[in-house]
């Protein structure tokens, strides 16, 4: 975050009522979105308000708290496009991505999956890029709320493994509402929370978190599998598994199972092996 951000040193209480006003905002502004979608949208459109309405709520919290108490902007916030965000995005999006495919092209190597014919939307391309957009709304709203101004205020004030796994910790029970929510699902969501605020962490900017958020996230649907839940029927087929929830993840997609788990911890790997911790990439960091 800009240096001007670190000027203010608030006391615990101080940080609290920010943290406070900011989850507040983005509370009700989630309701109120979410509420103004569900009148405005179709019936079918789900997936849209899911994603549309945290993006909205996040982006009006940050600014707004950002604004208030460190007279910064939006981009302050680690969303200000530098020489390395193409990198960081981009490298991100890709290895999640391949950390989707491969979890479904090793099992269906191994004839433990196979594709099969599903309903899906009459203009299948047109679809698919319209979700992928929808999707990437949805992956930077979750990034700016969960990961956004009240995350990195405790970054800078509380540390950042402090506040890393709490943030992960909550980024999973906010999950748990979704369809066919299952316990290992919602550990798999709470380790994911700890990699994207580990990847905060280690860039400092929010374009690795997007980046594998976003990339995990629209791999799966087009691989034809289930994503958090959510069914988005866009390919004309899905995943059908030979082997059981554990391994599958059931009717909450492959997130619920066990083999997310193990490219959680590749991706970890990844993400400390290709992005230098910010002493080593000569930034300057908080004393």
């Amino acid at each position: 975050m800009a240096d001007a951000l670190d000027q203010k040193q608030p006391d615990k209480i101080g940080i609290l009522l920010r943290v406070a006003l900011f989850a507040l905002i983005g509370y009700v502004g989630l309701w109120i979105f979410a509420f103004i979608l569900v009148v405005v949208l179709p019936e079918n459109a789900l997936v849209v308000e899911a994603a549309l309405a945290p993006f909205a709520a996040a982006a009006i919290a940050n600014a707004i708290t950002v604004r208030i108490y460190e007279r910064g902007r939006l981009a302050d916030l680690g969303l200000a496009w530098a020489a390395t965000s193409a990198r960081e995005f981009f490298v991100g999006a890709g290895i999640a991505a391949a950390g989707a495919i491969a979890i479904v092209l090793l099992p269906m190597a191994a004839g433990l999956v196979r594709f099969e014919a599903a309903p899906s939307v009459e203009h299948r391309l047109p679809s698919a890029i319209f979700i992928a957009i929808v999707l990437l709304f949805g992956a930077t709203g979750e990034e700016m709320m969960f990961h956004g101004y009240a995350f990195q205020l405790l970054v800078r004030k509380m540390g950042a493994f402090a506040t890393i796994l709490p943030a992960g910790v909550l980024f999973g029970l906010a999950h748990m509402g979704n369809n066919n929510a299952n316990l290992l699902g919602i550990v798999n969501t709470m380790l994911w929370g700890i990699l994207l605020g580990f990847a905060y962490v280690r860039t400092r900017a929010l374009w690795l978190p997007i980046g594998l958020h976003y990339g995990w996230n629209v791999a799966l649907p087009l691989l034809g599998g289930n994503l958090s839940g959510f069914t988005m029927g866009v390919t004309g087929y899905a995943l059908h598994w030979r082997i059981g929830d554990l391994w599958s993840g059931g009717g909450y997609g492959p997130e619920g199972g066990l083999l997310t788990t193990g490219i959680v911890i590749v991706l970890f790997a990844l993400v400390v092996k290709l992005f230098a911790e910010p002493e080593q990439a000569g930034e300057v960091t908080e004393p």
